[in-house]
């Protein structure tokens, strides 16, 4: 089945981590044996593995924060900074797209078009070595490379689609995970300036109190790109069944995520082994949504493979990227027909990048 993915930081792994993700992810974990680092030598993500899994469209991410609490290779001490290095990742992708690996995707007929090469090439047989390029959507999480609200237009004219204001800790537009911090004076300006350009807001990462103050700011079409229930992991970083309804009332979309200590309760980077927490158990948070919906139009994929960790930190039983070809064949062994397995797998995301674009 052909899948969207809502969230890979494939610049990140390719730029701070020097990975060369044209290679296989088994050649990949091969050269960074004596690469010290968290995830380093376990890495699940690169372009032959999505092929073979049939990631036929992504959201790309641009990540590079100013937050005045620097962590190495993500946190910059300028806005400045963080601005050349956002533009550094988006020309990456851009590169990739000179080659024909990609096709970078910012409107409804490169989408349609894009979609229609994937579908042709599996009625075609599928053969492998024969796929359509990749497609990206250009997501930002976090919008601290946004010099000022004013300057999201020339983002939006380099090809960005998503905004997520905030990441960890306080952000320059909202207070993120673990925070308590809503908007900040710039987080409005840029909110209206996103909802006048049709921009999507991606909710993942906000504070609660951020979280709701931008919803009644912002009018526009919503997600989480990779986020998961609160109700089944307690913790901020997921969404109350509160929030969920209100991403729900605005015909939003929430991508579940496969890190795993947002996937079972109490699990400790560094010290527990991915050993008893499988697929089935992110399927968990896809049918919580499902029930607490009432439908399956809610729900999506957005993994956060390889976001700064590697099979460590993933589901036991996923090896790569291509083994999200497991998550239909769960649906399905649960009882979900075919056509809400699809909407979960790509259709809820088509039908939001529909509206947007």
């Amino acid at each position: 089945m052909l899948l969207i993915d809502a969230h890979l930081d494939l610049s990140m792994n390719a730029l701070q981590g020097n990975r060369d993700l044209l290679a296989s992810a088994y050649t990949i974990r091969s050269r960074e044996q004596q690469t010290p680092g968290k995830g380093r030598g376990q890495g699940t993500v690169a372009f032959p593995e999505m092929r073979r899994g049939r990631i036929a469209l992504s959201f790309a991410t641009l990540i590079a924060r100013s937050t005045g609490r620097p962590a190495l290779h993500i946190d910059y001490d300028s806005p400045a900074q963080a601005y050349g290095m956002a533009h550094g990742q988006l020309a990456y992708y851009r590169a990739l797209e000179e080659m024909d690996v990609v096709r970078i995707l910012t409107n409804v007929d490169q989408l349609d078009g894009h979609w229609s090469d994937w579908i042709e090439w599996e009625a075609d047989g599928g053969v492998e070595g024969e796929e359509p390029p990749l497609g990206f959507l250009i997501s930002m999480e976090g919008a601290d490379p946004i010099l000022y609200p004013e300057q999201v237009e020339a983002w939006y004219a380099a090809g960005l689609r998503a905004i997520g204001p905030a990441h960890y800790g306080p952000c320059r537009y909202a207070g993120g995970t673990g925070t308590e911090i809503g908007l900040t004076d710039l987080g409005r300006p840029l909110l209206e300036e996103m909802d006048r350009l049709g921009m999507l807001l991606d909710l993942t990462h906000l504070s609660d109190q951020a979280f709701w103050e931008a919803l009644e700011i912002f009018d526009g079409s919503v997600l989480a790109s990779h986020n998961n229930c609160r109700a089944l992991v307690p913790h901020q970083r997921q969404f109350s069944d509160e929030q969920l309804r209100a991403i729900f009332e605005r015909d939003g979309v929430i991508g579940a995520a496969f890190d795993i200590w947002m996937v079972t309760p109490n699990w400790r980077a560094g010290q527990q082994s991915s050993e008893g927490v499988y697929i089935g158990d992110v399927v968990d948070h896809i049918d919580h949504i499902c029930q607490l919906a009432g439908n399956a139009r809610h729900v999506a994929l957005g993994t956060d493979l390889d976001g700064g960790f590697g099979r460590e930190q993933s589901p036991c039983d996923l090896d790569t990227i291509t083994d999200l070809q497991q998550v239909p064949l769960i649906l399905s062994e649960r009882g979900y027909k075919e056509s809400d397995i699809q909407a979960i797998c790509s259709g809820n995301w088509l039908r939001l990048l529909h509206d947007v674009l």
